[in-house]
Parts: C-alpha cells; sequence; structure tokens
C-alpha cells in the first residue's frame, strides 16, 4: 500500500491554490507548515489512518523543483460528474489540460478520466470507475 506521495513546488501558494481545488472535494484536509501543504484523509476514531497521505514541498536539496516524465498521480473520484467539476476547478485554479475528461478507447469500458498539469508540471488524472454509471458503450 503507498502511504504518502510528495511533489515538490517552487511556489507553495499556487500549489495550494490548485491542489486545495480539488482535493478537499476528494476528502483531503489541508494542513499548512513552514515545511509546506500536507493533505490527509480524516481519521476515524477505531480506524487506522487511511491512505495515502499527498504532501506538497519545497525541495529539499534547494534545487528547482521538477516534474518527473512520465510520473503521475491519480486521484479517484465518486463519479463522472465529479471528474468533470474538479477537472474544470483545476484548470480555473492554475493547472494545464492534458486530456479532456472523458473514456478513452485503451482502458477499460467504466474508466472515466481527465488529465492535468499542476502549476509545477506535475501530472495528474481524476478517474472513476463507478459501476452505477453508464459505461464507454452506453
Amino acid at each position: 500500500m503507498i502511504a504518502y506521495v510528495t511533489v515538490g513546488a517552487d511556489d507553495i501558494a499556487r500549489a495550494k491554490r490548485f491542489y486545495s481545488a480539488l482535493l478537499p472535494a476528494l476528502n483531503y484536509e489541508l494542513t499548512e507548515s513552514p515545511e509546506g501543504l500536507s493533505y490527509v484523509l480524516p481519521r476515524q476514531s477505531d480506524q487506522s489512518a487511511p491512505l495515502p497521505d499527498f504532501y506538497v514541498k519545497p525541495t529539499f536539496d534547494g534545487a528547482p523543483a521538477s516534474a518527473g516524465n512520465g510520473a503521475m498521480i491519480a486521484f479517484e473520484a465518486g463519479g463522472q460528474q465529479q471528474v468533470r467539476d474538479l477537472h474544470s476547478a483545476a484548470l480555473a485554479a492554475g493547472g494545464t489540460d492534458e486530456g479532456q475528461p472523458g473514456f478513452r478507447a485503451s482502458y477499460g469500458p467504466r474508466f472515466y478520466v481527465g488529465y492535468l498539469r499542476d502549476p509545477q508540471g506535475n501530472k495528474i488524472a481524476l478517474f472513476s470507475s463507478n459501476p452505477d454509471e453508464p459505461g464507454r458503450d452506453g
């Protein structure tokens, strides 16, 4: 199981605007510190902490942050409409489009996905494969 994901950012305020446009809608809560942004899922008192956490931080070595070539972070939405809404909100918050929400022929018939990049260039996918919604073939 993945415990956490960290992306680097040179402009934390800009990154906060972008990620705060989508992660709270996926139940992530934000904590800010001098070390950056921490988005975590709420913990129920009788359960272990849900994972993964998502961190946005300045680089450890002080060099400019860079996006990984071929790296992508995917967040699961509750449905197709939420994918569209979050994709739109993320674009309005400084992201760039890498693929409008929709079905892709190379994926399964229920995999609905939209792609974008955060202000630092990290590739983000927002997807849903909700079995209660229509699939690619109707």
